[in-house]
């Protein structure tokens, strides 16, 4: 079984918490070493227990937690690519000393013990950040936080999901009436390297469905306190998802609490491709002789 559990997610922090039979993963560290500690425990785990950490990026939000954690649990692997390493390890700490770091080129492929990951990257503003598509066995997860607008490349790469993690950073009108940010800020949010509106994770959302995506559940998460809702988030995904978001689960991750445990379920096998349906409609009653399926070609030739 592969589950999903996120931790914590909002503007003031993330981490999301993976496993199967034999892997505990916890997805960014942005949460304080406490919180994530009690937040693993009420999932029914200790840090120790972990096969890892895999950030992706450097900034506060979805890091902070790291260096404590580390200073504890000295040989906790931690995934990264090169570039948020060399940031994270910059101001020394523990994590400069820290002794199980596991670094990953960016657009590489690797397994956590039964977790495969595929990474690649997405357009923030951060050194290096990635997002993640993880596979275990029939079952696969996108996960898209932080990233401005959603390229090719990203559609490609989170089309097989059956889930998929998303962020939903802001409304765009309650983003323009906010008092709390300068324009500088709103600037930022609303460039092609700060977050996803409601507006434009919907759009995601439409084309991987249009496109024949296998999503069942999209879970939105990175909801900023001021500037959006739940239930406004929800609401918006759902009316501008497409034609195949009305039968979307669709879940808002919540900041102050852990999420529930979901399944992620395997993706419907692919049709098999059939040469010529004539041959299949006759072999529901059963096997068709060769030189009836020779015959039936011909028709199809001469039909042409």
């Amino acid at each position: 079984m592969f589950t999903l559990t996120v931790m914590g997610s909002g503007s003031a922090g993330n981490c999301a918490l993976l496993t199967t039979t034999h892997c505990r993963l916890l997805v960014d560290a942005g949460l304080s070493a406490r919180q994530l500690v009690g937040r693993l425990a009420q999932a029914g785990l200790t840090p120790d227990a972990l096969d890892g950490v895999l950030l992706t990026h450097e900034h506060g939000d979805h890091a902070s937690g790291l260096e404590v954690l580390c200073r504890r649990y000295k040989d906790l692997p931690i995934y990264c690519n090169k570039l948020t390493k060399e940031i994270l390890c910059h101001a020394g700490g523990s994590l400069a000393t820290h002794r199980n770091w596991q670094i990953f080129p960016t657009g590489g492929d690797f397994e956590i013990c039964d977790i495969g990951v595929q990474t690649f990257s997405v357009p923030h503003d951060a050194v290096d950040p990635v997002g993640y598509t993880f596979h275990h066995g029939a079952a696969a997860l996108g996960y898209l936080t932080d990233l401005g607008f959603a390229t090719k490349l990203v559609h490609e790469r989170v089309r097989q999901a059956t889930t998929l993690l998303i962020e939903t950073n802001h409304d765009s009108a309650l983003l323009q009436a906010d008092t709390k940010r300068p324009w500088s800020v709103k600037q930022r949010i609303m460039s092609r390297h700060g977050h996803l509106s409601n507006e434009a994770a919907a759009a995601v959302v439409a084309q991987l469905l249009d496109g024949g995506a296998k999503i069942r559940r999209t879970v939105l998460g990175h909801l900023s306190r001021d500037c959006n809702r739940p239930d406004l988030a929800i609401s918006t995904v759902r009316r501008l998802g497409g034609d195949g978001a009305a039968s979307l689960e669709i879940i808002a991750a919540a900041q102050g609490e852990i999420g529930a445990r979901l399944t992620i379920e395997d993706r419907p096998p692919e049709p098999k491709p059939v040469a010529n349906p004539r041959i299949a409609e006759e072999a529901d009653a059963g096997p068709v002789p060769a030189a009836r399926r020779r015959d039936l070609l011909q028709l199809d030739l001469f039909a042409a």
